[in-house]
């Protein structure tokens, strides 16, 4: 199983019925449930959330975001230092970033009202076997790269 970090490149098409927006190269068949999320302002970090065993992928579809990502070492006593990856997204990328299994994740808008839409790889039920909470404050800058 690939374990790295992915940003999946689509694109955009405008004609007179309007514009599409594609990412083709997303292949949506391991895709179990899907959920949209709205930040109504800058100020507020979602996040702390890890996954040891589902895959995530984000995509923006209004505004930008601030993603920081941590490859956690150990789920029972992380490493209080392991390193800060960032990524910022926005809707004018057209992409979607491939989060493997074994990432915390921390998201925060970098415009007001921005909205992105996450897609997960197991059930529902699945989830309360596999959400590990990390401090907000996990992803501080004191051990971002």
């Amino acid at each position: 199983m690939d374990t790295e970090l992915k940003l999946i490149i689509g694109g955009s098409h405008t004609d007179n019925g309007g514009n599409i927006v594609f990412i083709n190269d997303f292949d949506m068949q391991a895709v179990k449930r899907f959920y949209r999320i709205k930040h109504p302002d800058i100020d507020t970090i979602r996040g702390g959330s890890g996954h040891k065993i589902e895959q995530r992928w984000f995509h923006v579809s209004f505004g930008a975001f601030l993603v920081k990502l941590i490859k956690i070492d150990d789920w029972i006593t992380p490493h209080p230092w392991l390193p800060i990856k960032k990524i910022v997204l926005k809707e004018a990328d057209h992409a979607v970033l491939r989060i493997p299994s074994g990432y915390a994740t921390a998201v925060q808008a970098l415009e007001e009202n921005s909205e992105f839409m996450v897609f997960a790889n197991y059930p529902i039920e699945h989830a309360k076997d596999d959400d590990y909470l990390f401090p907000v404050d996990y992803f501080k800058t004191k051990h971002e790269n």
